[in-house]
């Protein structure tokens, strides 16, 4: 009885021991104490969801970088548009953005468990680096402790980073958020999962065909938009497979987006590109890493945030 309770001290002491607070507020293990099954819950939600739609990782991945780019790691993306106010998600920008029923399955399960705990934000960031291990790439941990915003505004959107940016307005745009070019090149490996719709790359097969486009596959993408704006064409050869196969493709002139392309077109992001098609276990270092410093990315609103019941709405 006496050394049970010893290795109860000693258990709880080493769990208390890996609580690593940042000067953000966000702590490693954060949910250790108040509502342990935190992360076993968003894991296995996640883990359903993509069993059942492999798909489901790109857009779980590509709504929390929508969520932080726009006013930080604050669960905005996820809220409802309501009479008064057109919200972020219904913004043209986000409309490719898929898995919001796989949120609120967590949240629901995470209510039941420790209600008023956890955020939707920390769910959302948990899910997304979730859905990246489950597709195949890197496994990392994150620091949590977001909380909710309360605001969620569709002009707000012009934020995100456009399909027909060149390298210099990207490595611009990522950089006042704090990020380097490696880590923007890194970060938009995540275009190894997933689909564009034409809407987003018909304008480099108009009038001129963009000379960075590989001519056979400007004729493959031509044959997509023929079934119209919202006809998917994967960003690369294996789309729900996180890997380098997105690298591989920008050498071989077959990125979708402008923005995509313009990576390998620019001198300023070439090697980089290079460095990644040749090596995947460096784009994972460098993507993980980027990832965690994404996910750190302050709120404006800051501590006047809370932590939803809904993450449809605020309190």
């Amino acid at each position: 009885m006496v050394i049970a309770k010893l290795l109860g001290v000693l258990l709880l002491l080493e769990m208390i021991s890996g609580l690593r607070f940042g000067a953000d507020g966000l702590s490693m293990g954060y949910y250790i104490m108040s509502c342990p099954f935190a992360e076993p819950i968003v894991r296995n939600t996640v883990t359903r969801a993509l069993q059942a739609d492999p798909t489901l990782a790109a857009g779980l991945l590509r709504m929390h970088f929508h969520d932080c780019f726009i006013e930080g790691c604050d669960g905005s993306v996820l809220l409802d548009s309501t009479e008064g106010n057109t919200a972020e998600k219904d913004s043209p920008a986000n409309l490719s953005l898929r898995g919001f029923e796989v949120i609120d399955d967590a949240k629901k399960q995470l209510e039941q468990q420790c209600p008023g705990v956890v955020s939707c934000a920390d769910i959302l960031s948990m899910a997304a680096r979730d859905a990246v291990f489950w597709a195949g790439g890197p496994v990392y941990d994150i620091p949590n402790g977001r909380k909710d915003g309360k605001r969620s505004k569709i002009e707000d959107t012009i934020n995100l980073p456009a399909p027909t940016l060149n390298a210099s307005e990207l490595i611009k745009m990522f950089g006042q958020h704090g990020f380097t070019a490696q880590e923007m090149v890194a970060l938009s490996g995540a275009h190894t999962l997933g689909v564009a719709r034409c809407s987003s790359f018909k304008n480099r097969l108009s009038d001129t065909v963009d000379p960075n486009l590989d001519s056979d596959f400007a004729k493959q993408l031509t044959k997509t938009c023929k079934a119209g704006d919202n006809a998917e064409q994967p960003f690369d050869s294996t789309r729900n497979i996180f890997d380098n196969a997105y690298y591989n493709g920008l050498q071989r002139k077959t990125g979708v987006l402008t923005s995509d392309q313009t990576l390998f077109a620019s001198a300023s992001t070439r090697g980089i590109v290079y460095g990644y098609a040749f090596n995947q276990a460096m784009f994972f270092l460098d993507f993980q890493q980027a990832m965690v410093k994404m996910s750190k990315l302050d709120p404006k609103e800051g501590s006047k945030g809370e932590v939803r019941g809904n993450c449809r709405k605020i309190n």
